[in-house]
């Protein structure tokens, strides 16, 4: 099922990765609004709708970075894939690591895609769209049936 518009909760804590992100979704052409959480334990705040975020709205899809204050990416993933309200949001983690370690780690805690962050401005934009075409075009996505 189509939207007019997606939700997408961005976790990031660097404030370049932050506006490169913010600008690439601004250039896409599905509607979308972007949230932005600096740190994992805001980021399961936001997504229980708790500690201020009480008006949030359920994202469609979650782009996580791995390497966060407070919880960090691994922790967030298995928190949000353990919980059947949660675990069908689809989680794009989206992260400068490139360590088969780490995207062997996601992959076990059901992370449904793994990008690495592209360091160059162009291919960052192009990295936007194309999750945006893949996740929010060609995919379909879970009903949201049950609201927090």
């Amino acid at each position: 099922m189509k939207k007019d518009k997606y939700e997408i909760l961005l976790v990031e804590d660097n404030p370049g990765d932050i506006l490169l992100t913010q600008e690439a979704f601004s250039e896409v052409t599905v509607k979308n609004n972007l949230n932005v959480t600096e740190d994992g334990e805001a980021a399961l705040d936001f997504l229980y709708k708790r500690n201020g975020y009480e008006d949030a709205t359920t994202p469609d899809i979650i782009l996580l970075d791995i390497n966060l204050p407070k919880k960090n990416g691994f922790e967030v993933l298995e928190v949000v894939k353990s919980d059947a309200k949660l675990k069908s949001i689809p989680i794009i983690m989206l992260t400068s690591s490139e360590s088969e370690k780490d995207i062997a780690t996601c992959y076990a805690l059901n992370a449904n895609s793994y990008e690495q962050k592209p360091v160059n401005i162009e291919i960052y934009d192009d990295a936007i769209k194309n999750i945006t075409q893949f996740w929010l075009n060609t995919a379909l996505l879970a009903v949201k049936i049950i609201e927090n």
